[in-house]
């Protein structure tokens, strides 16, 4: 059973999303504040965060901000700031998801669902691990062992960023436009999300290190591309498939 936490300052709010995502299946732990979530965190690491932004003892974003130097586990905002600003930012702190009050608990419900069935998949594509050469540079990916790495030197990645790398290395030296990776990564198709791939691209790049934009080239206009060679000879499918 996957284990979410909720972390609402809302008792109205916070007991309404626990009981649909208990009806759904899913183990979950309520927090009215940062200082007891981060407890619990302590002792067991959640399969998924619901966070809000404005909570008694704190906010997300600050939250958020800290908690991804330590943990990959994904984080899905739940609040009712609603801006542009805001959701870019949520995103560029290291979130996976960002749902804006009023919504239905049959939407979270499924954006849930979702993110689940987007790491689940994630983690299907490199059963037994890959391996890539950039002129003398090496990198490595393994979703099973949570592996990656250039050159020896392991890199902590968020899901979100995970499951971008991944997409695009299933399909080295295939252009991957930013519609294909918001539909395949995050279940978008907005335009005004675009933003978004390029912020996770950036942060990727910048974790990757001076040679972050020769691995994920940038086809001005269009996408992004993964320039590696396999060293083991095997087909790219995916983008073919994608619509």
């Amino acid at each position: 059973m996957k284990l979410i936490y909720v972390v609402e300052g809302s008792l109205e709010d916070r007991e309404g999303i626990k009981q649909y995502l208990e009806l759904s299946g899913y183990g979950v732990q309520a927090f009215e504040d940062l200082h007891t979530a981060q407890v619990a965190i302590a002792r067991q690491s959640p399969d998924l965060m619901l966070l809000a932004v404005l909570l008694p003892d704190g906010d997300g974003f600050t939250f958020i901000k800290k908690l991804k130097q330590t943990y990959t586990f994904p984080v899905m905002f739940v609040t009712s700031r609603v801006a542009e600003s805001d959701r870019i930012l949520g995103f560029e702190l290291g979130a996976d998801d960002y749902v804006c009050k009023p919504f239905s608990s049959k939407e979270l419900v499924l954006r849930v669902h979702a993110m689940f069935r987007r790491i689940d998949m994630s983690a299907s594509a490199f059963r037994s691990g890959s391996s890539w050469t950039l002129g003398n540079s090496f990198l490595q990916l393994d979703e099973v062992s949570h592996l990656f790495a250039i050159d020896g030197n392991q890199i902590t990645l968020t899901a979100a960023e995970w499951r971008i790398m991944s997409y695009l290395v299933s399909n080295s030296g295939i252009l991957i436009t930013r519609s294909q990776i918001l539909e395949h990564c995050f279940d978008y198709s907005f335009e005004s999300y675009d933003r978004i791939v390029d912020t996770h691209v950036k942060n990727i790049r910048a974790k990757i290190g001076p040679l972050g934009s020769q691995w994920i080239e940038t086809v001005r206009g269009y996408g992004y591309r993964f320039a590696g060679h396999s060293t083991v000879n095997r087909p790219s499918t995916v983008a073919s498939q994608a619509k």
